[in-house]
């Protein structure tokens, strides 16, 4: 009210013209901060909220948003810029989430036959059904593994940690132990060390360790669909079996087929320190 009357009684009209606007702009701010959940509260983006929230890893809640299914107060949201705060009501599919503070972090060797992901339209087993039982929180995969492969997977709710390690900036080495339909020339593994065209792309330079006859070991850091496979297609051979043995510098382990174990606090450590 005071301000009003300082505006009101000030002579000259550019002037007054000039605190009015600065006024409309304060109101409209504190509107803007009211309906977000008030001052004094971080504002992050919804698919980092619904990560936090332990929903699934920050792409798959962007895709989850496109499709309609999250609403913010009330309101249908399908933009990925939206920002919200703790104070706001989000839900997914009707169902209200809020941020999970307890962080978990597993290693799961997971056996051929699952599919690597919360969940299957196809009614199809996930990874999820290997640790349900026991894991009472909701967790989510760190990237993929294929139907058909093997080995160790990192499952946790912690969005930032996911982001860090599936994001392809990071280049993190991934290996696998391939077991090939046929013993490899000599020449095809050179030509395999020197990155191949899959997809119409040349893949980045792998590390390629031959363990014996028709078994090699490789090391990558791309993500691309099936990639191990189509590499060594890419030379003339069929992956019979695969198996992934580590995450950097995390490893399979003596970890059962089917089985999982927590993450030591040196590992969570690395995995967060990885640049």
């Amino acid at each position: 009210f005071v301000v009003i009357i300082y505006i009101i009684y000030t002579k000259s009209f550019y002037v007054k013209l000039f605190r009015l606007t600065l006024l409309f702009t304060y109101v409209r701010i504190y509107v803007l901060n009211f309906k977000m959940g008030g001052f004094g509260l971080e504002q992050i983006r919804l698919q980092k909220f619904m990560a936090d929230c332990g929903v699934a890893s920050r792409r798959k809640c962007e895709e989850i948003i496109i499709q309609g299914k999250v609403k913010v107060n009330g309101n249908k949201i399908t933009e990925l810029g939206t920002k919200v705060t703790d104070n706001d009501d989000v839900t997914v599919d009707g169902q209200p989430i809020k941020k999970v503070f307890k962080k978990i972090y597993i290693a799961l060797n997971k056996p051929v036959g699952y599919i690597t992901s919360v969940s299957d339209e196809f009614d199809r087993p996930t990874v999820m059904n290997l640790v349900e039982d026991e894991i009472h929180t909701r967790i989510y995969p760190v990237g993929r593994l294929d139907f058909d492969t093997e080995g160790l997977l990192i499952m946790t709710n912690d969005g930032d940690l996911t982001y860090k390690i599936t994001h392809p900036k990071h280049s993190i080495y991934k290996t696998y132990v391939a077991t090939l339909n046929d013993v490899p020339h000599p020449r095809d593994i050179e030509r395999l060390k020197k990155g191949v065209v899959i997809d119409g792309k040349k893949t980045q330079q792998p590390k390629v360790n031959w363990l014996k006859d028709n078994v090699v070991e490789i090391s990558i850091s791309e993500g691309r669909n099936r990639q191990v496979r189509k590499m060594f297609e890419a030379i003339g051979y069929d992956v019979v079996a695969l198996q992934r043995i580590s995450v950097g510098k995390l490893t399979l382990g003596n970890i059962p087929l089917g089985r999982w174990r927590h993450l030591s606090s040196a590992e969570i450590n690395y995995l967060k320190s990885l640049k």
